[in-house]
């Protein structure tokens, strides 16, 4: 079993997001050129696939985005490392599955000779695909997505390249934001400030809440063996993630601390010195019962064109415990959570916020610490023993 890691590539001063532009590196030189979002020039990526179909209709989906250029295309992890110094991409888009050098070891190479290079691992929906996937985001690769076990209508195909693996490639380069959420007056006025306590008596807490996504199997992988085992609270966790692959990241987190971590099933009672994680396509909300804390599993709408989403969770956590929660935003792209941190915030509830530098992207985090909901905004090792200070101030 593969342990998670932290990206050893990813710079140690400062958010790579934030570094020098396209046309700043040298020819050749992959040590920090990566786009932002006022560049005129494009992102530029390489597509590796072993299916001529899947390269032709990633490459070209890909193309039609006026943000992104299709430098290359390679059948496999040998062509690929060769094209790399000849056509200088940002960003490869990396099969798994491929004959001579598959997608693992392609990646690793990657990381060791051109470390600046992103990684989007493009994996079936299967277990074997699953298990894959985590294994390289744990060996470093920036981000995933999923592909059908065939490729259907092209049309199909296109729009689910659209929907996610075009915001994936964009959201690594700080390209395109979405517009923030609007936070109302009366919201806006209770988290006026990021280190001012919420009005009234702090609550003891009795929940820990946390939303994660673009990231967030390394970073619950860095987090999660820092959890004591006598923890006193229950730890609810959505983790961005289609269904198994949810399962399979809470069995590698199960095998890195003593607590018990598991996916959640409807009707769980939550106990303490536990971590229950939502599964792909279901929402999870948490309520009361004669004392007891209990999950719930449901299809709804999808909120933040998530489910599970963050911010079902944490609305439900502020219905049943109020201020009581301490609520965490960890690394992802977009804003889901940012409306369900507020709502707990007013609340009363602490609001803790991975920063910039720690995140592969300041989405979800970013929008939390803009809004000024945030009571502290950390690197990735300080988000726990800030979680265990609350618990100590209380």
């Amino acid at each position: 079993m593969s342990s998670f890691t932290a990206n050893s590539t990813k710079p140690s001063g400062g958010n790579p997001l934030a570094s020098d532009g396209f046309g700043k590196g040298r020819p050749g030189d992959h040590s920090g050129a990566v786009p932002t979002q006022s560049d005129q020039r494009k992102i530029r990526a390489l597509v590796v696939d072993d299916s001529v179909v899947i390269r032709r209709l990633v490459a070209d989906t890909l193309s039609a985005d006026p943000h992104i250029d299709v430098v290359g295309v390679a059948a496999n992890g040998r062509i690929a490392l060769s094209k790399i110094p000849q056509v200088q991409p940002h960003v490869v888009i990396l099969d798994i599955e491929m004959p001579e050098m598959d997608g693992l070891e392609t990646l690793r190479e990657i990381r060791a000779h051109f470390p600046s290079v992103k990684v989007i691992m493009f994996s079936t929906l299967t277990e074997r695909g699953a298990q894959a996937t985590l294994d390289a985001l744990s060996l470093g690769a920036s981000d995933y997505a999923t592909k059908a076990s065939n490729t259907g209508s092209i049309g199909a195909s296109t729009r689910a390249l659209q929907e996610e693996l075009i915001p994936k490639v964009k959201a690594l380069f700080a390209v395109v934001q979405a517009a923030p959420v609007q936070i109302s007056p009366i919201r806006r006025d209770v988290a006026s400030s990021m280190l001012a306590p919420p009005r009234g008596r702090l609550q003891k807490p009795e929940l820990v809440v946390i939303g994660v996504s673009t990231g967030g199997p390394n970073a619950l992988g860095e987090l999660v063996p820092m959890i004591p085992e006598n923890f006193p609270l229950p730890i609810l966790i959505v983790q961005h993630m289609p269904p198994m692959f949810t399962r399979l990241l809470a069995d590698r987190l199960h095998a890195l601390t003593p607590l018990t971590v598991k996916e959640a099933e409807h009707g769980d009672v939550v106990q303490n010195s536990g971590i229950w994680i939502a599964p792909g396509n279901f929402h999870m909300r948490v309520s009361r019962r004669d004392g007891k804390f209990l999950l719930s599993l449901d299809q709804g709408e999808m909120e933040n064109s998530c489910r599970p989403a963050v911010d079902v969770l944490f609305r439900s956590a502020d219905e049943c415990c109020g201020g009581a929660v301490i609520a965490v935003v960890l690394t992802g792209m977009g804003q889901d959570g940012l409306r369900g941190a507020t709502q707990l915030k007013a609340s009363g509830a602490r609001v803790l916020a991975q920063d910039e530098a720690s995140s592969v992207v300041w989405g979800m985090p970013g929008y939390v610490a803009k809004a000024g909901i945030a009571d502290r905004i950390l690197p990735l090792p300080r988000i726990m023993p800030a979680v265990l200070e609350l618990l100590e101030s209380r």
